[in-house]
């Protein structure tokens, strides 16, 4: 793997694309990850805050995140059991609007098979959002419907989630059977495979 990281921390494919961007900024991946983890957290793309930080999920999308699994931050960042791979590894930058780009195909063509060749324990993916559960699931519906269906997800290891931004909360309101089925579900997985030896 640390050849691959290498490659991957430099890799400058999107430069011309971030430049163009309203934050015009530079590529930055941001892995997380080790190659004996458990639990894969497949999002979209890092955020502004990711960016600069270096560190996945450290704004308050994360702080959801966190809660829906039940996990601490040592234990979200714990490398030995949760990898957290997103669909692109750096921040696609703001469209003149000031919202976050999607993220650039070309990242998941480019890198995210070798890298998931590597991941041979993972027993439980998290598909956050349409990219990446268009990638894990192969499921073209929208969002909303697939993690309706997330039972039928379930049965491939996989968990489908809407994004964690606090641009949800009314989506999470309008459908209270997330909180009350699919999250003791989600929660209840997770604690067992972070308590597996390991």
């Amino acid at each position: 793997m640390d050849a691959l990281e290498a490659k991957i921390a430099t890799c400058r494919i999107c430069a011309p694309r971030f430049a163009a961007t309203a934050s015009a900024h530079s590529p930055r991946p941001v892995l997380w990850h080790g190659v004996q983890a458990r639990i894969l957290i497949a999002g979209q793309a890092p955020g502004m805050r990711v960016h600069l930080s270096g560190r996945p999920f450290t704004d308050r999308s994360g702080d959801r995140l966190r809660d829906w699994l039940g996990l601490s931050q040592a234990e979200f960042y714990d490398r030995h059991r949760v990898a957290i791979l997103p669909m692109a590894f750096c921040f696609p930058g703001y469209d003149a609007k000031g919202a976050d780009m999607p993220p650039p195909p070309v990242c998941a063509q480019t890198w995210r098979a070798r890298v998931l060749a590597e991941h041979r324990d993972l027993a439980l993916t998290l598909a956050i959002g349409g990219a990446a559960i268009r990638w894990h699931l192969n499921d073209r519906r929208p969002v909303a419907q697939v993690v309706a269906d997330w039972r039928t997800a379930l049965e491939r290891r996989i968990i489908p989630l809407p994004h964690p931004s606090w641009r949800n909360t009314g989506w999470l309101k309008r459908h209270p059977w997330f909180a009350a089925e699919l999250l003791p579900e989600l929660r209840l997985r997770v604690r067992a495979l972070m308590e597996m030896p390991g």
